[in-house]
């Protein structure tokens, strides 16, 4: 998908709590932002901590892992998501309770930072949900 993406969640993942401890999530539901000019990981990783930065957002980095991931909070639509860097995109993931406001500002904020277009399709596993479209 090109042009306005409308960010609309065909379906949510579930959160479980284990009896053994922490949160596990069923299901996923990601967008998946690509620049029309391509960029390095490293270039990608500057531009989202770029957006981060400038905020309304409360951000923090995951664990070390293989990709940068961030946990995002949109001070100003309360939207909590997932910021993650693979394959030369940015992935949103999306919890629980986000909602589609977060999810459209934080492209729209990095649309403006990276001065280029970007392409965005929606991706979710969620076999149960509404608006399932697999892998």
């Amino acid at each position: 998908m090109t042009g306005d993406p409308s960010f609309a969640i065909p379906a949510r993942p579930r959160r479980r709590y284990p009896s053994s401890g922490g949160v596990e999530y069923e299901g996923q539901t990601r967008f998946r932002l690509e620049p029309a000019t391509e960029m390095s990981q490293t270039a990608l990783g500057q531009l989202v901590e770029s957006v981060l930065a400038d905020g309304p957002y409360r951000s923090g980095a995951f664990i070390e892992l293989p990709m940068p991931l961030w946990l995002v909070r949109d001070e100003g639509s309360a939207d909590v998501f997932r910021v993650s860097i693979r394959g030369g995109c940015v992935r949103l993931h999306v919890l629980p309770e986000t909602g589609s406001a977060g999810l459209r500002r934080f492209y729209d904020r990095l649309v403006a930072a990276g001065d280029c277009a970007w392409a965005v399709d929606c991706r979710s596993d969620i076999a149960d949900g509404p608006g399932y479209e697999g892998g």
